[in-house]
């Protein structure tokens, strides 16, 4: 069974996502918090499989929630999906350092939302596309274009379509590859730029405006 914990500080959001979780077999709801405070405090004692969290909540925001649950340095990270309007872009790209396994829009709708959540526990991570043109694409200045990580050109071609959001299925199709290829190609990826999941891959190639 999948445990969720849900964060946001509206009631009918978190009834809402609540719905949708606990009508899947092997998910259920194990603690909902309406600020980042209490979310923090549930996530520790709680320890679920995955969380839902909302950017903007009362006495903590979700962005620094996200930093003392998941940030660099923590020792076992929790797995983070944060599901928000982003109204501001800037947002988005403090979330990615702060170790998000996931971004949704609060509309995205009820199978990618359970997608996202799957993803998190497989140790992946989902990004809505609309999110991922819309915003990654202007988070940070260019870096230098000889930059390429030391990776392949294959390993290059799979890192831009991860960023275009691609699934490992899509991304084997459009290649030609197995999904078994495609994950050892991500391994190698996560090795070389030293990323967690499939959020940190596209934010390294939109940064470097690899994906136009």
């Amino acid at each position: 069974m999948i445990r969720v914990l849900i964060a946001d500080d509206q009631a009918m959001v978190r009834t809402g996502f609540g719905m949708i979780i606990g009508a899947q077999p092997d998910m259920e709801v194990v603690g909902e918090a309406s600020d980042g405070v209490e979310a923090v405090a549930l996530a520790r004692k709680l320890k679920p499989d995955v969380a839902l969290f909302d950017i903007r909540m009362p006495k903590m925001d979700g962005l620094e929630a996200l930093r003392l649950l998941a940030g660099p340095g923590v020792a076992d990270p929790l797995r983070i999906v944060v599901v928000t309007t982003f109204d501001l872009d800037e947002y988005v790209h403090q979330a990615l350092r702060n170790g998000a396994a996931g971004f949704l829009l609060k509309d995205s709708g009820p199978a990618l939302l359970i997608e996202a959540v799957r993803a998190a526990v497989s140790g992946d991570a989902l990004i809505s596309p609309s999110i991922t043109v819309r915003l990654l694409e202007h988070l940070s200045p260019p870096a230098p274009a000889t930059d390429e990580g030391g990776l392949s050109p294959r390993e290059l071609e799979v890192v831009k379509l991860t960023a275009r959001g691609l699934t490992n299925a899509e991304i084997a199709a459009q290649l030609y590859i197995s999904v078994g290829t495609v994950k050892t190609h991500l391994g190698s990826i996560h090795t070389k730029l030293d990323t967690r999941n499939r959020v940190e891959i596209a934010a390294w190639a939109w940064e470097r405006r690899l994906v136009g």
